[in-house]
């Protein structure tokens, strides 16, 4: 009787022992340890850092290729206006290069018009509103905004009615909203953010007459040039 019970007793314990060592192995497979996870966590973090500044620089480059776009449709659009006459044509320059317009934060620019130095002043200037928001008015805080900086120039004749060389830059509204200096030519920025203070868009093109004259244009175009070369041209 001993015998059997000790038997049947070893039987029963292999058989708990065999239970625990499988019970053992599947509870080391089942999951990730603390220190798996933990280590998981790292690579991500040290991968998300890496990748961040390339997204950053794409994210920026498409907000300036998007500002650049916007910038040259308004450009086009007003010198549309302008050859039309449904915009009517910007002052008289010195030059087809003239400075940079000073950064003026009490300038008066309502929607599709040329904006006044000051809100009670009736003079316009050569600065255009191109109204980006829709909200009625260009204002020194809306990126959306673009001021353009119209310029006409025929070095002989000031009349707008015999033709003239037009041209324009285009500026973000923003960049009015403190006194430092804009730029006339746009700065090309490594990061692809761009200049807030210099033009997205420099576009110039021909103006004429209603009826064009070619003798209205050879003397626009050989303005500068000495007068036996201006003479020779345009005979």
């Amino acid at each position: 009787m001993m015998t059997k019970k000790s038997a049947s007793q070893k039987k029963i314990n292999l058989s708990q022992f065999r239970g625990t060592v499988k019970h053992h192995k599947q509870s080391q497979q089942d999951g990730f340890t603390i220190i798996e996870s933990l280590m998981a966590i790292i690579v991500v973090t040290i991968l998300m850092i890496a990748i961040a500044p390339a997204i950053a620089l794409s994210v920026a480059n498409r907000v300036q290729a998007r500002r650049i776009e916007f910038g040259t449709q308004a450009a086009r659009a007003y010198v549309d206006g302008v050859r039309s006459q449904v915009i009517a044509a910007p002052l008289d320059t010195a030059s087809m290069t003239p400075s940079a317009p000073t950064s003026a934060t009490s300038l008066n620019c309502s929607a599709n018009s040329y904006c006044t130095s000051t809100a009670t002043s009736t003079t316009p200037t050569n600065l255009y509103c191109i109204d980006g928001n829709a909200d009625g008015s260009c204002t020194n805080t809306q990126p959306r905004d673009m001021i353009i900086q119209a310029f006409r120039f025929n070095g002989n004749n000031t009349t707008a009615t015999t033709g003239y060389s037009l041209g324009v830059r285009i500026y973000r509204a923003d960049a009015f909203s403190d006194a430092t200096a804009l730029t006339s030519n746009p700065i090309q920025s490594p990061v692809g953010i761009g200049s807030r203070k210099a033009p997205l868009v420099i576009m110039t093109t021909e103006i004429n007459d209603a009826i064009p004259k070619y003798g209205d244009f050879c003397d626009r175009t050989n303005a500068g040039l000495s007068a036996t070369d201006a003479n020779r041209g345009c005979n």
